[in-house]
């Protein structure tokens, strides 16, 4: 379907990248040798999935959208990509969708696309699966317009015969599909926040939205499932731990069902190409009352957490 919008077609393209890269991540670990390599400290690994499922991704999305802007977490040697890593597929599904009208005329080359070919990494190297997942973010002037978010090991407490993994996708204007959509009782404040990067200012901060539990879970995109699932009400992260790659697909998933992600002092990020990486001023996203959990921030982090 040639037909379709840009937009439309890169989404459905992303949606099978994104799947192919989930097995990718699943080969690696059923291999046994997960080829972790440390690159600033114990808290930040990069494995062979990290290396192999980014080069199947911006590969195969530069392929078929040669003037995109694709930027990956992993810094990589630039060398050529073998077939096997390549997929070129496109979701039907997507491309039967209507394009949400502000966006049907845009061109390949004023998009951005945000890529972490395996957030959790940390949780994947310790079997902590649940927590992993493939992220890709769509970006138009400076704003996360679509996201992908592959769960490679979705399923995996349900033993040997169970099949893996799920890709959940969304549009502010289309909606969000791949998963249900459930809320948190009015009434129950869950917060979730990170597992292996906590400080003073986290806890702090988690302490000021007077909670009624905390989880603590790895990965972005898995803090992000915890809202549009009903499992939390707010994450956050009153740290600059993050990068745009880690928020770009998640923050799109999220507005299409009417929520929030913003720094800790409610501003948005944006994703232009030649933003910084960090989100420096921490993350806050909710499904609802955003204004309620940004109310809450104490004075002492938003002065240790300057807006960009």
């Amino acid at each position: 379907m040639s037909g379709s919008p840009v937009v439309m077609r890169l989404v459905a393209s992303a949606y099978s990248v994104a799947e192919k890269a989930g097995a990718i991540v699943r080969k690696v670990l059923h291999s046994g040798d997960l080829g972790i390599v440390e690159k600033t400290g114990a808290n930040d690994l990069q494995t062979l999935a990290d290396r192999l499922a980014q080069q199947s991704i911006c590969a195969s999305l530069s392929r078929r959208f040669p003037k995109l802007t694709i930027i990956g977490e992993e810094e990589l040697p630039a060398e050529e990509t073998g077939e096997d890593l390549i997929e070129n597929g496109q979701a039907e599904e997507i491309l039967q969708k209507s394009c949400p009208a502000e966006y049907s005329g845009l061109k390949e080359e004023e998009l951005v696309v945000w890529v972490d070919p395996l957030d959790g990494t940390k949780e994947y190297t310790e079997g902590l699966l649940d927590n992993v997942t493939v992220l890709i973010g769509i970006a138009y002037e400076g704003k996360a317009i679509a996201g992908v978010i592959n769960q490679p090991f979705y399923n995996y407490q349900h033993g040997a015969g169970a099949v893996l993994g799920r890709t959940m996708w969304g549009m502010p204007g289309l909606g969000a599909f791949g998963f249900q959509l459930q809320e948190v009782p009015g009434d129950r404040r869950i917060v979730t926040t990170t597992r292996s990067h906590s400080n003073k200012l986290v806890t702090d901060c988690v302490d000021a939205m007077e909670p009624h539990e905390v989880t603590r879970v790895g990965g972005a995109g898995n803090k992000i499932i915890q809202l549009v699932e009903g499992r939390a009400s707010a994450y956050v992260f009153a740290s600059p731990g993050c990068k745009k790659w880690d928020t770009c697909a998640p923050e799109a998933i999220l507005h299409a069902v009417g929520g929030k992600l913003t720094d800790m002092h409610g501003n948005a990020y944006r994703y232009d190409a030649n933003v910084k990486h960090m989100n420096s001023a921490g993350v806050l996203a909710t499904l609802r009352n955003h204004e309620y959990y940004v109310s809450r921030v104490p004075p002492s982090v938003l002065q240790a957490l300057k807006s960009d």
